[in-house]
């Protein structure tokens, strides 16, 4: 968390539910990928500093399945009815969704920079 301590004005961190493990602080927001034009869940976690809370955009109702997959069953011990996406490699799986991206640099982003060139810096970190 020493990026949240840093001498910024604005920072935003992004990260899946932690576990208690990690011994970090509590998490400002949590978000969905459906929230934002995406028919995925796949919570995640902002710890905000100098930032209003991320605005839905675009929410999604309806045929949401799970981004990475919980298993085949349910914590009742029954069959899931949305076991989600297949994907299996970490880079497919931490993926932040484009409307997500395009939400923070529109809501967040400089007065002089474009939401094209905001974006780009999303990609970078």
């Amino acid at each position: 968390m020493s990026f949240y301590n840093a001498s910024c004005k604005r920072i935003c961190i992004e990260n899946p539910i932690p576990t208690r493990i990690y011994g970090l602080p509590s998490y400002t927001q949590t978000i969905q990928p459906y929230e934002y034009g995406h028919p995925y869940s796949k919570k995640t976690c902002l710890w905000l500093k100098g930032l209003p809370p991320l605005v839905p955009t675009e929410i999604i109702t309806e045929n949401i399945v799970s981004w990475v997959s919980g298993g085949s069953k349910d914590g009742h011990g029954n069959p899931r009815k949305n076991q989600g996406t297949k994907f299996r490699d970490s880079k497919t799986r931490s993926k932040t969704f484009e409307g997500i991206a395009k939400a923070m640099a529109e809501q967040w982003g400089r007065d002089d920079l474009t939401v094209a060139q905001q974006v780009s810096i999303f990609d970078l970190l």
